[in-house]
């Protein structure tokens, strides 16, 4: 077999620092406007008596004499506040101050109970009183707003304005969440007085913007909300649709005086997805159009002119950069005394299979998809973990989403286990397979080298991720997919999962690597891209039936909530990565525990660093 020498490992593994390197400073110059924005990472006790994490970009031109408009930012559940970086990015450099917040129970921000959901806006409101303390933001210009839960803060933030002796918020836009339509009693009312509001319903929102019957039934789909009477409603400030004698309509300006003020409504349609909203260009735009026409930009630049994707390219690099080093540096260290004896010179060759060998490898492949596929929507179906996930009933995990998918793998590495024990006994003993010499039974010492090594490599990649965040405030993502640096509360919650996903990545790295290594057209690394695709298959095949299922129908598929799929975005890019890294640790060591710890580790902090956390 082809080895990796030390002298292109150390090319590689310089590759991924470079990487690392041009991602934070190019992430760092986009969301500086070329060091015309300071970017301040901020946490403090706020007046609720809660600790709020937040980022404050603040451009030059804003001073104690000449005050800017400021405008606080918010993510949705279950993500932190570096997914609002499209609006910060065009936001500041447009010359507004901008706070992007972690909600209270995410990010860096302190746990939340579930019944502190509503208090201050879920943290907003106290960002919005911070920022009206600052010398050179203008207190009769601030805006909120927020992406799906972000947005509910965003109303939260206008309850707590509305009862506060001086009303700080002038300017709302809420997007991918249902505005306040209706008062108690179910009489359609204006909550937002004489504020500037805006409303961006997605036409093809997994969750919002549908209309019921009394029995709950769902009348319209979210692409027919404009023609609701709750959005007739909205557009009329408040009025009953049924005696306001005009029909509105999406993407204009409505105005009309409240309280001796001059008040805006407008609703924008555009033609996505929810978790679309905070990577569109299509909503950044509307975002910037809003608060361009609500607060006024300091400078005028066209709403579709956007630099935020350079930042998500950069981003992204530093994530390839990430995943290459977990492969590169982990393959240095086999040079070093400590973990010299983990090193294979002598790792048998991939050879294609015999014919029964390949029936039993595409029908292992089949059942263990259609096994993963069944059991994430029996999960998602049941009453108990839904409760669980949605941290509805306290128990022992506080981040009710990471414990799911965590249950999940666990669940698929048990039946993975199951099914090479089938193989061997069937197959594999009348084959040759070799248990020992294929690494599966390392010995005990080899196996915790092995566990000591990943954990090396995990705490150095981090380590990466540390330095990055200390001296560029960015981090490496793509989406919702997102590597970043983190409090030390989330190691034990980390290790509180870890189990689980021990489990799954070392019964993968089995099959992978000791029970499936071969060659297929006469090449390893087709059974290497074979295994990757089989590994995210069930994911892959759950989110193209529910999208097509809601583009061609306007409704998910029933009884599959639009939450689990969404959830699976992430796991398919992760699931197909941990094959390819498996492999190529494998053939550098012939342990197939080092991979499984490596990505079981760096799962754990990514999926803990980036949720909510429930408390009581």
């Amino acid at each position: 077999m082809k080895h990796i020498t030390p002298r292109r490992n150390a090319l590689w593994l310089a590759i991924a620092l470079a990487l690392c390197l041009i991602s934070a400073v190019g992430a760092s110059l986009v969301q500086t406007a070329g060091g015309h924005v300071a970017v301040k990472d901020l946490r403090w006790e706020t007046s609720s008596g809660e600790t709020l994490s937040a980022l404050l970009f603040k451009p030059d031109t804003a001073t104690a004499e000449d005050k800017a408009p400021a405008i606080v930012v918010s993510h949705g559940w279950w993500n932190n506040r570096e997914m609002q970086d499209a609006n910060y990015v065009e936001l500041a450099r447009r010359g507004y101050v901008v706070v992007s917040i972690d909600m209270y129970g995410h990010g860096n921000s302190e746990p939340l109970a579930n019944a502190d959901i509503p208090v201050n806006g879920t943290g907003m409101y106290d960002a919005v009183k911070l920022v009206a303390d600052l010398p050179y933001v203008d207190t009769d210009r601030i805006g909120v707003t927020g992406h799906s839960n972000g947005a509910r803060a965003a109303n939260y933030s206008v309850v707590a304005d509305n009862e506060a002796p001086t009303p700080l918020i002038s300017s709302v836009l809420l997007v991918d969440n249902e505005a306040f339509y209706a008062d108690a009693d179910g009489a359609y009312t204006n909550i937002y007085g004489s504020r500037d509001v805006g409303l961006v319903a997605d036409q093809y929102d997994e969750f919002f913007f549908r209309s019921y019957d009394e029995n709950g039934v769902a009348l319209t789909a979210p692409r027919d909300f404009v023609g609701t009477p709750n959005a007739q409603s909205f557009l009329n400030f408040g009025a009953d649709p049924a005696t306001a004698g005009e029909t509105r309509e999406a993407g204009q300006f409505y105005t009309e005086s409240v309280d001796g003020t001059d008040a805006r409504r407008i609703l924008y349609t555009p033609a996505q997805t929810h978790p679309w909203g905070p990577f569109s260009k299509q909503t950044t735009s509307d975002v910037i159009a809003y608060f361009d026409a609500t607060l006024g930009a300091p400078e005028a630049i066209d709403p579709a002119a956007q630099v935020w994707q350079w930042k998500e390219f950069f981003n992204a690099l530093g994530l390839v950069g990430f995943g290459i080093f977990l492969v590169a540096f982990a393959r240095a260290l086999l040079a070093t005394r400590a973990f010299a004896g983990l090193r294979r010179t002598e790792l048998p060759a991939a050879t294609p299979q015999t014919r029964t060998g390949l029936v039993w490898f595409w029908a292992s492949m089949v059942v263990s998809a259609l096994i993963s596929g069944v059991t994430y929507v029996a999960l998602s179906q049941n009453e108990a973990i839904g409760s669980l996930a949605f941290n509805s009933v306290p128990s022992l995990f506080p981040q009710g989403a990471v414990f799911f998918i965590a249950l999940w793998a666990a669940i698929n590495g048990g039946a993975a286990l199951l099914i090479m024990a089938v193989s061997w006994f069937a197959i594999g003993r009348k084959s040759g397979l070799d248990l020992r010499a294929g690494g599966m039974l390392p010995g005990w010492k080899k196996f915790f080298q092995a566990i000591l090594l990943g954990l090396v490599v995990v705490v150095a990649a981090f380590g990466i991720v540390a330095v990055v965040d200390y001296f560029f405030t960015t981090d490496f993502r793509i989406w919702v997919l997102a590597v970043k640096w983190f409090t030390p509360d989330k190691i034990p919650l980390a290790l509180l999962v870890l189990p689980f996903f021990l489990l799954y990545f070392f019964a993968n790295s089995l099959a992978v690597n000791v029970f499936n290594r071969f060659t297929l057209g006469g090449r390893e690394w087709i059974n290497t891209a074979v295994l990757a695709l089989f590994n995210a298959l069930a994911p892959i095949v759950l989110v193209v039936v529910q999208y097509t299922t809601f583009f061609t129908s306007g409704e998910l598929v029933p009884g599959f909530g639009g939450i689990y799929s969404i959830w699976l975005f992430p796991v398919i890019v992760i699931l197909a990565v941990a094959a390819v890294v498996s492999r190529k640790l494998y053939r550098a060591t012939g342990n197939p525990y080092l991979g499984g710890f490596i990505m079981a580790a760096t799962v754990s902090l990514v999926s803990v660093t980036n949720t909510l956390t429930v408390t009581g």
